[in-house]
């Protein structure tokens, strides 16, 4: 049986291989500019430094995502709602694939010599665009800001969507996969408008923590047989 019942992994490799096509398209295509533009000007992003923008759209969301996956990493010992469904490995799978996603992110924003977009010329700044993919070329600028480490707060969450797809009903996982989505476009679209990203950097932090909850399930089928499950239904989910 597949791991993934009618989504086999392959089909889901090969939908990854497109949407990373689909990604240097928009890369080439040059519209992260026109898009910023919308929101900033040549005297700055209006919605920088908005305190009610900035507490509903950043400040609250990082505190919601953090204590949203200490709640996993505790219910992966002791399970709560849906994680009673769960065998042991697969609720530990789900913690941790979502903080593999956010520290992944984490650590290519660290290397990245990517500046914002308010640090830029067009936009109030002082520095020249360059493409994020030309790493080690840096504008002068403080970099650190590819790709989107604020969107991943909500993207991460896309790591666990195969785990749930196998171990839950598809509604289920289907769910968690649209919350997750629209949560990080909504984060991402909030960061576009206070120029701390371009949309390509949202749209990459969602492909990479995608690419990454499926490679760790794909690691996973490497395992050794006799690794522990529990049959998981919507039925069983109504009873706990």
């Amino acid at each position: 049986m597949s791991v993934l019942s009618s989504t086999p992994l392959r089909r889901l490799g090969a939908l990854t291989l497109l949407l990373f096509t689909l990604l240097l398209a928009w890369d080439a295509s040059g519209l992260d500019l026109p898009l910023a533009r919308l929101f900033g000007t040549a005297q700055g992003f209006a919605w920088r430094d908005q305190p009610t923008f900035v507490l509903l759209l950043h400040t609250l969301p990082r505190w919601f995502s953090s204590a949203l996956l200490l709640a996993l990493f505790i219910g992966a010992v002791w399970p709560w709602g849906f994680l009673r469904a769960l065998a042991s490995p697969d609720r530990w799978q789900l913690a941790l694939s979502i903080a593999l996603g956010m520290a992944a992110i984490t650590l290519l924003k660290r290397v990245s010599s990517t500046s914002c977009p308010w640090d830029l010329a067009q936009f109030g700044g002082t520095l020249p665009h360059f493409s994020h993919w030309l790493w080690g070329v840096r504008d002068a600028g403080p970099g650190h800001c590819f790709p989107a480490g604020h969107a991943s707060a909500a993207l991460a969450y896309l790591t666990g969507w195969c785990v749930l797809r196998r171990s839950l009903a598809p509604e289920v996982a289907r769910r968690w996969l649209v919350a997750a989505l629209l949560a990080g476009a909504v984060l991402g679209l909030a960061q576009q408008m206070r120029g701390a990203h371009f949309m390509s950097h949202t749209l990459w932090t969602a492909w990479i923590c995608w690419t990454l909850g499926l490679a760790i399930e794909g690691l996973r089928r490497c395992l050794p047989a006799g690794v522990a499950r529990v049959p998981a239904s919507l039925a069983s989910l109504n009873k706990t």
